[in-house]
């Protein structure tokens, strides 16, 4: 197993508490940071957190006293609020992050991102990039992207494996037997951007897995334990 890491998951909506849910199961000091007390409470209770802080990550000397400065790598999950998020990021650059994730909800907004964060930031588009490919003709694996947490864990997007098809969530346990989640579901051109366990997968989805990107290729080499 590698070496636990240290996350912090700022914004802790549906895709932010799907990145803490997983990175948590597989072994790993998660800090959940929000302004929101009632995503802090939802964390709090769903257990998806090692650790959890409700702060304004605007606030410089908030991320100070969270020390974020030793983290391996920071998620900013905002998500929609683009002022919120140039900030949050400048107060990591100045921390010396290196390595951020930050959840872009349209390409104008992770174009400024980007340029914000130079080579120390990676934008990610979670419902905007996976509406874009549909249609798009499948080859190899299937994998149409993916989007690396660090050298070991991934969320890779990618036509559903065959051995998982006609199968529910709940029934592949595919958190609890490989530290894989699926966080989203693309059908017929609508997102499901949080899966639940009675969810079943279809011939023509799009899934966008989280996990060891060992693990995941198995999956979409269709070795299904």
């Amino acid at each position: 197993m590698p070496a636990a890491k240290q996350f912090a998951v700022i914004g802790l909506g549906r895709f932010g508490s799907a990145v803490c849910r997983t990175l948590t199961g597989l072994g790993h000091e998660v800090l959940g940071i929000d302004s929101d007390p009632k995503f802090i409470r939802a964390a709090e209770d769903d257990d998806v957190v090692t650790h959890v802080i409700q702060a304004d990550a605007t606030n410089m000397h908030a991320l100070r006293e969270a020390g974020l400065r030793n983290f391996d790598v920071v998620v900013v999950a905002i998500g929609t609020n683009l002022e919120a998020s140039v900030l949050v990021v400048l107060n990591l650059l100045e921390l010396g992050l290196t390595t951020i994730v930050a959840k872009a909800s349209h390409r104008r907004y992770g174009e400024v991102l980007a340029r914000v964060g130079g080579g120390n930031i990676q934008v990610v588009f979670p419902e905007e990039q996976m509406g874009e490919r549909v249609g798009h003709s499948l080859g190899g694996m299937g994998v149409m992207a993916s989007i690396e947490l660090d050298e070991t864990y991934s969320i890779i997007e990618g036509a559903a494996p065959r051995g998982l098809v006609g199968k529910t969530l709940g029934e592949m346990q595919l958190r609890q037997r490989m530290g894989v989640s699926v966080i989203a579901i693309l059908r017929a051109g609508k997102l499901n951007a949080a899966p639940c366990g009675t969810d079943r997968i279809e011939a023509r989805d799009i899934l966008a897995m989280l996990g060891p990107i060992d693990r995941i290729t198995l999956l979409q080499q269709g070795q299904v334990p």
